[in-house]
């Protein structure tokens, strides 16, 4: 027979331990059932691939730009003798050339966004499965406090992806 002073720091573990655990369902609940149906979770990663996406698309852009610079400058230099003008040229050919080296920072961002997506998924993974071993009934059961917004912050959705974006036609639509 158990001492009663015994079991009584047992049971206080155990209902420390069970809140715990309800505690951790409730987070869980939250990740994949937000009360705010922003889904900030699950859209962490499509926000970083827009990221690398517009950083890419600017950079190219930079570089054509920089490009038709040089074939510009060529064109230009091919046409004068002055000496003073000529070095000119140069300068902003080395110029053009930093700015190019520059553009760099894209693949390399673009390399650590990739890793952090890679880790965003892997934590998505590890948060389905909790899921699906919890049941995913269980978890739509429990109550979410949604985030105390602002008024400004509840119209705010700041930059948006180009495929979730209202195009131009639909807002020119609601002043017809």
């Amino acid at each position: 027979m158990t001492d009663l002073s015994e079991e009584a720091p047992l049971k206080k573990e155990l209902a420390g331990l069970f809140q715990y655990m309800q505690r951790v369902r409730e987070e869980i609940a939250a990740i994949h059932y937000p009360a705010d149906e922003e889904h900030r979770f699950e859209k962490m990663s499509d926000q970083l691939d827009a990221i690398v996406e517009t950083t890419k698309s600017a950079t190219d852009k930079i570089m054509v730009a920089v490009e038709a610079n040089e074939d510009l400058l060529d064109d230009l230099r091919s046409s004068l003798s002055d000496e003073d003008a000529l070095a000119k040229i140069d300068k902003i050919s080395a110029s053009n050339s930093s700015l190019f080296e520059a553009c760099s920072f894209q693949d390399l961002t673009g390399q650590r966004i990739s890793k952090v997506v890679k880790s965003l998924t892997y934590v998505e993974d590890r948060v389905e499965s909790l899921i699906e071993a919890w049941g995913k009934q269980e978890l739509e059961k429990i109550v979410i406090q949604g985030e105390e917004k602002t008024e400004d912050e509840q119209l705010l959705h700041g930059p948006q992806r180009q495929d979730e974006a209202i195009s131009q036609s639909e807002i020119d639509a609601l002043f017809d």
